[in-house]
């Protein structure tokens, strides 16, 4: 697939691979004793960093630049506010477990998820943000 529905769909097989990361840090953390917000945080960080490359490289297809790995948290910075006050509406609020309530909260977020990282990852590059993380990665 290519195009827009391409994007869409490889952003969506991203999307569960990186929530299944998430959600295996986050039970994780809880069984290490974590109260459920900081295990949702904790697991969110981790697995962002990985969700960068994948979208990077399969998503969009693009080189992952130090200028997009910068801008990159803001692609979930909406992400992690639908998802953490989602999971707390759902357990404080609504009395959901605390195990299930990052799913819902995460299907919320897609598709303003989708948008964001669009937006920056496929916006043109100046010459002196074309560095790619490969590049000057330590070998």
């Amino acid at each position: 697939m290519t195009g827009v529905s391409g994007q869409i769909v490889r952003f969506a097989l991203v999307g569960v691979v990186n929530t299944g990361t998430y959600y295996g840090c986050y039970l994780l953390f809880l069984a290490c004793g974590l109260p459920y917000v900081a295990a949702h945080v904790a697991a969110f960080l981790l697995s962002m960093t990985g969700s960068f490359f994948l979208t990077s490289r399969f998503t969009y297809r693009t080189r992952p630049t130090w200028r997009k790995f910068l801008l990159f948290p803001l692609t979930n910075a909406a992400n992690f506010v639908i998802t953490t006050a989602g999971v707390w509406l759902l357990v404080d609020v609504a009395g959901l477990s605390s195990r299930y309530a990052p799913l819902l909260a995460a299907a919320a977020a897609v598709p303003v998820t989708f948008v964001v990282s669009r937006t920056i990852m496929l916006r043109p590059e100046n010459p002196e943000d074309r560095d790619s993380l490969a590049e000057v990665a330590p070998k």
